[in-house]
């Protein structure tokens, strides 16, 4: 077993191109997940391989260049860029005779570095615990199997199935309270459906600018760092629109290539919100060069989580990085927004966005014209907060002549459940769809 050094930790990187792999995880992400973690990049060994091997993953002569290269450079930790079986992460620490991490593990531990609220926590503890669960015996190689002698009857089997009791047990209790939490989140969701508020949801690839775009739009202070998975715990916020009403703005965790199924699996309670969402805001880095790839693994992730018919629009984000672009609107054959180009940092664009997001709602929308009593103060303050004001005069009568936008779903709602509007309406002119802009 190899203890973590209390003074940061001095990495050896494994980086391998296989045949297997139609796009391999980039070397500069790779670089970037280890700095995150809190790692020192040493060294990069690189190479290529038909298959990995089913013993070291990399080949014996690999595996000595990489040892060579812990010696040389006093090295904490050797880190692959890959998924690695329990069996070769054992036979991997005893060949280079120090710690060894893949990819999984890598990720597990920025997210226990990053999770700051209760939820979060719980999700994260689930995931290591299912990654750890396969991989106990790495813990008790110094404790030996029963064997043959006087005094070599090691315990070592007893302490490992004594551990994968407790993990068990411990996995269950965490599933139940993130169940309890669950429930919490769905009742919030039925809360929002039955005030008819719409949500939307930022996606997208990690490091492409979600929290700043949040921040930007609902003048929140949410964490926000040029860095990989800066943010874990999902945010709401309500966001009003000029031309369609308020909407619920919810701001996610970031995906990444080959994120590992734990993770998903431990977030799935928390990614619900999109895809319960009426709208995804998909967030694109566009001075990424491999942008077109990120695009194509959030969307692969957006599938597993059940979302991929959830309406998108794409936000090319990070303009300033680019001195040939500015701001724009694109629109399909039929009108309707596809992507829009902004800078979340500086702000341009944003105002496009929501535009966007007005002609989104908008379409759904409805005008009605409404004669108000002086005693409808109540209902004339909530078509202040759910719907566009157009016109509000008094009436000789104390009361008030009003011409108001609401989404169609909530005016079909006040209508049915609400006799103080229903009057109102009928005493006014007929609603009419809005036509959109």
């Amino acid at each position: 077993m190899f203890d973590r050094p209390q003074s940061g930790e001095r990495a050896v990187l494994v980086h391998l191109g296989l045949e297997a792999q139609a796009a391999p995880p980039e070397l500069a992400e790779f670089r970037d997940l280890v700095s995150s973690a809190g790692a020192q990049p040493l060294v990069v060994v690189t190479g290529t391989r038909r298959a990995p091997d089913a013993r070291l993953f990399v080949g014996q002569g690999k595996a000595e260049e990489v040892k060579a290269a812990v010696v040389d450079n006093q090295a904490d930790v050797v880190i692959f860029d890959h998924a690695l079986s329990p069996s070769q992460e054992r036979n991997l620490e005893k060949e280079l005779e120090c710690r060894v991490l893949d990819r999984t593990g890598l990720i597990l531990d920025i997210f226990a570095q990053r999770a700051r609220s209760f939820e979060g926590k719980l999700q994260v503890e689930l995931a290591q615990l299912r990654h750890l669960s396969t991989r106990l015996v790495r813990g008790w190689t110094h404790l030996e199997r029963q064997r043959g002698g006087i005094g070599l009857r090691g315990p070592g089997e007893t302490q490992l199935e004594t551990d994968r009791r407790l993990i068990a047990d411990r996995i269950i209790h965490l599933r139940r309270k993130l169940e309890k939490v669950d429930r919490q989140r769905a009742h919030g969701r039925r809360a929002r459906a039955r005030a008819e508020t719409p949500t939307v949801s930022l996606v997208g690839y990690t490091n492409a600018g979600k929290s700043t775009l949040f921040n930007r739009l609902t003048a929140s202070e949410v964490y926000a760092a040029d860095q990989l998975f800066a943010t874990l715990d999902p945010t709401l916020r309500r966001l009003p629109l000029t031309d369609a009403g308020p909407v619920v703005l919810a701001d996610t965790v970031g995906f990444i290539s080959n994120l590992p199924h734990e993770l998903v699996a431990a977030f799935r309670a928390t990614l619900q919100e999109t895809a319960d969402a009426s709208l995804l805001l998909h967030v694109i880095d566009a001075a990424d060069e491999r942008r077109d790839l990120c695009v194509a693994q959030v969307n692969d992730v957006l599938g597993q989580i059940g979302s991929a018919d959830v309406p998108q629009i794409e936000v090319y984000n990070k303009i300033d990085l680019l001195p040939d672009e500015g701001p724009r609107i694109e629109r399909s054959a039929d009108g309707h927004v596809t992507r829009v180009w902004l800078s979340a940092r500086t702000g341009a664009g944003v105002e496009g966005l929501l535009q966007a997001l007005g002609e989104f709602f908008h379409r759904e929308s409805v005008r009605a014209h409404l004669h108000l009593r002086a005693s409808d103060a109540r209902l004339r303050a909530l078509m202040f907060r759910n719907g566009r004001i157009i016109e509000d005069e008094a009436t000789d009568a104390g009361g008030w002549s009003m011409e108001v936008e609401l989404p169609r779903r909530e005016f079909e709602r006040l209508r049915k459940t609400d006799a103080d509007f229903a009057r109102g309406c009928s005493e006014g002119l007929l609603a009419r769809p809005v036509t959109p802009p």
